[in-house]
């Protein structure tokens, strides 16, 4: 088997789970679930495990149960003017091209047959205004944020705020607010002397806020949607698939959730009446989905935020649902989610987040 292809290919009977972990390892972001035989059974996407975790499913399910059993595919001898199309038309940057049998011969990468024109696969524009809450006191992040604000710490040879708008510019986005307080004057200071291309305004708050308190300025009484982010974390998922399962569902806020998972070193006790043992489970291991701190929010909700006093994004929520509002979950795996604000984590986003960190790998 060619050894190009290797990487992508999931047996049926691996979980979903360990089809997550293969997803998370090649920048296609697809796998292809195969038989026994190394037939194609079907292909796996993000989106297919979010659906299947939305849908309360569980992550030790055979991969079979989840994947689409009708994939795209090309035959042997295919016309590439034909995939061409196809890809062109559903977005997609890989083709697994198959036999007589039904066995993957080889992959068809977008770069194998854009070549010269666009070297990856575009991504879908979006054009809406990005939030970014950027005054917080970086606490966790000391002595570094003694000196400096939380969104010019280092990571690589560029700050944290920069890979973080770089992953917005790429889907043409170009409006950004930013919510500062702390150390406002060297914020400002920073993107005077940076001069970008897009297009910064500063929400200065006279007094913290909370994390939901600077949006009220934005407060306008029409639908359109905000993305809001924390200033230290970097979520590596498709934009516009957020944006449309927001837009999509009808939510009035959606949240990015990111699936951790925790494993308990010990047997766990579980009691029975008057303190008898009932059983034991050996290290178990719990999944939860953990709120990142990215959301998609109808402007028009906005108004739900108090002008004056603070608000945070919990606060926010809360009143969402309790004026009948909807709120939406949007699930990403765990190593989508990159936490840069504390010591423990941003050691870990300096190591994981080298390449966006390098000036010039911006797409």
């Amino acid at each position: 088997m060619n050894e190009e292809i290797k990487p992508f290919l999931v047996p049926q009977t691996h979980t979903i789970r360990q089809a997550m972990e293969k997803l998370e390892k090649n920048e296609e972001k697809i796998a292809f679930v195969v038989d026994e035989e190394s037939r194609l059974v079907g292909s796996l996407t993000d989106g297919d495990i979010r659906r299947w975790i939305l849908s309360d499913g569980d992550l030790k399910a055979q991969v079979i149960r989840v994947c689409n059993r009708e994939p795209r595919v090309a035959e042997e001898g295919f016309g590439v003017e034909q995939v061409r199309a196809e890809m062109l038309n559903g977005n997609f940057g890989c083709v697994p091209v198959v036999n007589s049998e039904r066995e993957i011969v080889r992959l068809v990468f977008w770069k194998d047959l854009f070549h010269g024109e666009v070297a990856t696969k575009p991504k879908k524009r979006l054009d809406l205004p990005v939030v970014i809450m950027a005054g917080g006191l970086g606490t966790r992040l000391a002595p570094f944020t003694n000196v400096l604000p939380k969104p010019l710490i280092p990571v690589g040879d560029r700050t944290v705020i920069e890979v973080i708008i770089d992953q917005f510019v790429a889907y043409g986005l170009a409006r950004f607010h930013l919510s500062i307080n702390y150390k406002a004057k060297i914020l400002k200071s920073f993107f005077e002397e940076l001069a970008p291309t897009y297009s910064v305004v500063f929400l200065e708050e006279k007094e913290p806020r909370g994390t939901a308190g600077g949006l009220r300025a934005l407060y306008k009484a029409t639908p359109e949607n905000l993305i809001v982010t924390n200033c230290d974390i970097v979520i590596q998922t498709d934009l516009a698939e957020l944006v449309s399962f927001h837009v999509d569902n009808n939510y009035d806020l959606t949240l990015v959730a990111s699936l951790k998972e925790y494993r308990i070193p010990y047997g766990i006790c579980e009691l029975g009446k008057h303190g008898s043992l009932a059983r034991i489970t050996e290290k178990p291991q719990y999944s939860f989905l953990v709120n990142t701190g990215m959301y998609v929010v109808r402007r028009d909700r906005l108004n739900l935020i108090p002008e004056e006093t603070r608000c945070d994004m919990t606060d926010f929520i809360e009143e969402i649902q309790k004026s009948g509002g909807s709120i939406g979950v949007f699930p990403i795996s765990e190593n989508a989610w990159v936490d840069t604000g504390e010591w423990v984590e941003y050691r870990k986003a300096v190591d994981s987040l080298g390449r966006l960190g390098s000036r010039g790998s911006a797409e």
